[in-house]
């Protein structure tokens, strides 16, 4: 295979991730750390993602001794894919692991990584227009360290990731954010079915009906809309649906 066919056999393989639509996030970041060492000439790569703080974070490895170090990372908010500094760490050429910088800044991370034989590191930004969504990183030795070019190719299938899973992960809120929208009419429609069973049956206003409705919810701490689901199902508390002389908050009861 020709290196323009890889290179489009790795695009074509993310833009694959997705089932109905929508990238799978774990694929995706599989497929991208396992494509690279092989595309870009480099003894190991991984991809460390974290879009919304840590309980979000993910990464993945082109071997499992570096998938189990970046996830360790993860925990320790150590290494160029993580923590305060991962800003500074985004680097542009490769930098020696056993440097005392890097020794100082990631205490446990450097000696695990050159336990498995990495000498240089080059971390490539998953950025999208708004903030970085983690980062491609790139394991070397001294004999397999990224060329310029090479490392324009990582960043541009950084790029097409972070975009991928960025346009994603807005997909995913609005959908959360219908759904939302849509409890809470649901919700309301169910308020006001209640309000007119309770003003029919005890003769009240429609705002005194509300008014016993979130006191006896209150009052029982209950959700109200559950408690109107009852009124409007016919399995309320005698209590709220039976006629009385006033609402249960002590105002009239409209009679």
């Amino acid at each position: 295979m020709t290196p323009q066919q890889q290179l489009a056999d790795v695009f074509v393989a993310l833009a694959g991730s997705a089932t109905d639509g929508s990238p799978d996030v774990s694929e995706t970041l599989a497929i991208l750390a396992d494509r690279c060492p092989a595309l870009l000439q480099v003894r190991a790569a991984s991809v460390v993602y974290t879009p919304g703080g840590r309980h979000e974070a993910r990464a993945s490895g082109s071997d499992p001794d570096v998938t189990r170090l970046e996830r360790e990372a993860l925990s320790w908010q150590e290494g160029p894919g993580h923590g305060p500094h991962r800003a500074d760490a985004h680097l542009a050429a490769p930098l020696p692991l056993d440097g005392a910088p890097l020794r100082r800044l990631w205490p446990r991370y450097i000696p695990s990584a050159l336990a498995l034989g990495h000498t240089h590191v080059v971390a490539l930004p998953l950025l999208v227009p708004d903030r970085t969504l983690g980062a491609l990183v790139l394991f070397s030795d001294r004999g397999d360290v990224p060329s310029a070019d090479a490392r324009a190719l990582g960043q541009s299938l950084a790029d097409f990731t972070a975009v991928t899973l960025h346009r994603a992960q807005e997909a995913e809120q609005g959908r959360a954010l219908t759904s939302q929208l849509e409890r809470a009419l649901t919700s309301r429609v169910v308020i006001e079915q209640a309000k007119g069973v309770l003003a029919t049956r005890r003769s009240l206003t429609m705002d005194d009906a509300f008014y016993a409705l979130r006191s006896h919810a209150r009052s029982q701490r209950r959700l109200l809309n559950d408690v109107a689901r009852e009124v409007v199902d016919g399995q309320a508390d005698p209590a709220l649906t039976e006629p009385t002389g006033e609402t249960p908050d002590g105002r009239g009861s409209g009679t």
